[in-house]
């Protein structure tokens, strides 16, 4: 089976994509982000995963409002980046095991999800500036890719409660994988922000400090709100706390917040970084 070793939230802005591209990482303005990342990247490089399984949502590079499936995932060898008019960067293609792919869509699928299943599929920055984040400045990506695209932007949206049940899906078709995997589940975006109408510039600093610890201590909490109650607490564009719980779901009943980060503002977003790892007790247990 594949071993899941841990679960990441982070922040997708394309903005971190521009102070990236700029070196801009130490200005005052970027350095208290930047500086909630080292502990992950040291993380990362301890525990080696071969495989990132990435819950995000496309901005419109890969799909748009005339074809917007709930949720889609990558079954292609490779991923491609392209220019999105953000001025950032186009990234190298990412690899991808298809393989793998096609055994969780097969597991969803009798799982009774209704899946997008691209053979070919363009990532956008809310897929690429977690992982320049996570391998900085890097010749060849370490990683192969699974992307998950949820539909945060065309309603209806999925619940919390459905996007926590299909990264459970997602985990159970990991444990049923006879490869020997070491996958981190990521999920991007986020928190609080929103960016137009009446409320443009509103961000939430009670509600993403309370979901950085829901999200370890009380999942069952989350994934009981509604989409209207989520658009109120966290904004328009906060319902790509979606990906994060995704993410959870995919987690072991129980874990542990091994790092966490949060900072506000990045451009007009919280924006945040979680590390989510097996309980240390459990993990002693297993070695013994």
């Amino acid at each position: 089976m594949a071993t899941i070793v841990g679960g990441l939230g982070l922040s997708h802005v394309p903005a971190i994509g521009g102070a990236i591209k700029r070196h801009a990482e130490h200005d005052p303005y970027w350095r208290p982000f930047f500086d909630g990342l080292p502990p992950i990247r040291r993380w990362l490089a301890d525990t080696r995963p071969s495989v990132v399984v990435m819950f995000y949502n496309d901005h419109g590079l890969n799909f748009f409002l005339d074809k917007m499936p709930t949720f889609a995932i990558g079954a292609a060898p490779e991923y491609r980046n392209a220019d999105e008019g953000w001025g950032l960067p186009v990234q190298r293609p990412f690899r991808g095991n298809p393989e793998l792919s096609w055994h969780v869509i097969e597991h969803l699928v009798a799982q009774e999800f209704d899946i997008t299943m691209c053979q070919e599929m363009l990532v956008d920055h809310a897929f690429t500036v977690p992982m320049q984040l996570l391998w900085p400045g890097i010749a060849e990506w370490p990683v192969a890719v699974v992307p998950i695209a949820i539909n945060t932007v065309q309603h209806p949206l999925p619940s919390p409660g459905r996007c926590y049940k299909l990264g459970r899906a997602v985990g159970e078709a990991l444990a049923q994988w006879t490869g020997k995997e070491r996958v981190a589940i990521v999920g991007t975006g986020g928190l609080s922000h929103q960016l137009d109408g009446k409320r443009a510039g509103f961000i939430n600093k009670e509600f993403d400090l309370y979901c950085l610890d829901a999200l370890t201590n009380d999942i069952q909490a989350l994934t009981q709100l509604t989409i209207p109650e989520l658009v109120e607490l966290s904004g328009t564009q906060g319902v790509e706390l979606l990906n994060w719980i995704a993410m959870r779901g995919a987690l072991p009943a129980t874990v542990e917040k091994s790092h966490v980060s949060y900072h506000i503002p990045i451009s007009n977003t919280a924006a945040a970084s979680l590390l989510l790892t097996e309980p240390a007790a459990k993990s002693r247990e297993q070695a013994a």
